[in-house]
């Protein structure tokens, strides 16, 4: 039931906001599922001998990052199929998710360097001169230090994504920020629904910050 003028405070609001919690986490975690599969194979695409390779992969990580995120919705969700018939009737969950997760990927992608870059060369030094292959040393010297290392920095581009999923109500997606903007229109309460947005959020990544310390130190116990 939507708020009217008299009845939109923030008692109000926020179970007509919970409502679309689902739709924002559900847009947040494709998203970020679909950035960890990118950047992992941008990260890997770095450390290429061939130059093409290497290039193609700073062109990806530049053009990605340069360009706003909701310019990179429009241009998938209203450009392609101008140019591709092919995505036409691209549903708007999918173009929000491929828009954000390719985003994101560029930004998880250097996230990821940095991490194997931050694991100790000795290491794999002394398991080349072992003559261990170099796909174990990676998976099993290489692989689960840098997701120690690259956790926190994962999870601040998480936070950041959750956020960014506010853009999809340009694409018609009704979540959590469109709800409310719809709430606002109704009541004409523009400071009670906003700040009840704001704070739905801000629980939200309150929650997650909370789940992700949890992991690190479970991840961090055998090294202390």
């Amino acid at each position: 039931m939507q708020c009217s003028v008299n009845s939109c405070n923030l008692p109000n609001t926020f179970p007509e906001l919970v409502k679309y919690i689902p739709m924002t986490l559900l847009l947040a975690i494709l998203s970020m599922l679909l950035a960890i599969v990118l950047g992992g194979i941008i990260t890997l695409l770095h450390f290429s001998h061939y130059k093409v390779i290497h290039w193609f992969a700073s062109i990806y990580v530049s053009f990605f990052r340069g360009m706003p995120a909701l310019v990179q919705l429009f241009l998938i969700y209203y450009g392609l199929p101008q140019i591709f018939p092919i995505f036409k009737g691209l549903p708007a969950i999918i173009a929000t998710v491929i828009g954000l997760g390719f985003k994101q990927s560029a930004y998880l992608s250097e996230v990821f360097r940095a991490a194997v870059n931050s694991v100790d060369r000795g290491q794999i030094e002394a398991g080349q001169s072992l003559n261990i292959k170099s796909f174990k040393i990676f998976r099993y010297v290489i692989l689960p230090q840098a997701f120690i290392n690259a956790l926190p920095a994962t999870g601040n581009t998480f936070v950041g994504l959750l956020k960014e999923t506010s853009l999809a109500f340009t694409l018609g997606i009704t979540e959590v920020f469109a709800e409310g903007k719809m709430l606002a229109g109704d009541s004409f309460k523009y400071f009670e629904t906003y700040l009840a947005v704001g704070l739905t959020y801000w629980v939200l990544i309150i929650l997650y910050s909370w789940a992700q310390s949890g992991v690190e130190r479970v991840l961090n116990t055998p090294y202390s």
